[in-house]
């Protein structure tokens, strides 16, 4: 299988990639705090049916970290896809991937085939009060304690309680948020954020989407996902049972059953 991994100079910065297989474009985002590896349980799997594609976004991962220069996470990505000659792609985003990934289709519709969101943040969503509140003493802590106390808060975090929960998942996303840089709880980031946003434009979303989200995930995603139902016209919501917000490594094999199906359905 052709595969690739680099450190690539886009869009003004570097982001780290990894790309394998032929075919049709499947393009993974992760959330807010993680990296690439969230896909560990679904980038091999999809990369014998599809060119996979997984990424850092900025600031994370083995990716550039923000400067004070503004930026967009979707322009990242379509800088991204043009370095790798993918003209359209199924995008596939989790938590803060997902938020990216339909900021993309409304900045790019051309390049996107079908989109998944899965637990997926919303652009413009007003989060709860109990939501803002829960993340207070994380940043507090970041300011007092660094970014070993801020992380040891954020493991602690309610959204991924069924995950730390789960002897097979509990190590490795450890792992994964540990070694996040905590640069956002630190600095203030210059990412622009679309005008009007994107809970105000989902109706302009044409493509085929998927919705999932975890049984056992929080409230405001729940509440994300009825939305994106309601306004995408041409979305299907499918819930996870017995999980919550880290689906992709709470329920990889389903997901990537879920998942599956609806890209061979949709071309």
């Amino acid at each position: 299988m052709d595969h690739q991994h680099e450190l690539a100079e886009v869009n003004r910065t570097q982001l780290f990639y990894e790309i394998a297989g032929t075919g049709n474009a499947v393009v993974f985002i992760h959330g807010f705090g993680a990296d690439l590896r969230v896909w560990d349980a679904q980038f091999p799997i999809f990369a014998r049916h599809y060119r996979a594609l997984r990424y850092d976004i900025r600031g994370h991962g083995k990716s550039a970290l923000p400067t004070s220069e503004p930026y967009a996470h979707a322009d990242d990505l379509k800088a991204l896809l043009d370095r790798c000659s993918i003209s359209r792609a199924h995008i596939i985003g989790q938590s803060m991937g997902g938020e990216i990934a339909i900021n993309f289709a409304l900045a790019y519709p051309e390049r996107v085939q079908s989109l998944v969101l899965v637990d997926s943040a919303l652009g413009g969503f007003q989060w709860s009060d109990k939501w803002n509140a829960s993340w207070m003493p994380v940043f507090a802590a970041a300011s007092t304690k660094g970014k070993d106390g801020a992380l040891e808060l954020a493991l602690r975090h309610p959204l991924l309680a069924t995950a730390m929960e789960n002897p097979a998942v509990a190590p490795r996303l450890t792992q994964i948020l540990s070694e996040y840089s905590a640069w956002h709880f630190l600095n203030a980031d210059p990412v622009q954020h679309p005008e009007p946003p994107a809970a105000q434009r989902l109706d302009q979303i044409r493509v085929p989407t998927l919705i999932m989200v975890g049984e056992h995930d929080l409230p405001d995603f729940h509440a994300i996902a009825a939305i994106a139902q309601q306004h995408i016209p041409n979305a299907t919501r499918l819930d996870v049972g017995g999980v919550g917000h880290v689906v992709p490594m709470e329920a990889p094999d389903r997901l990537n059953e879920m998942v599956m199906t609806f890209l061979a359905n949709n071309g």
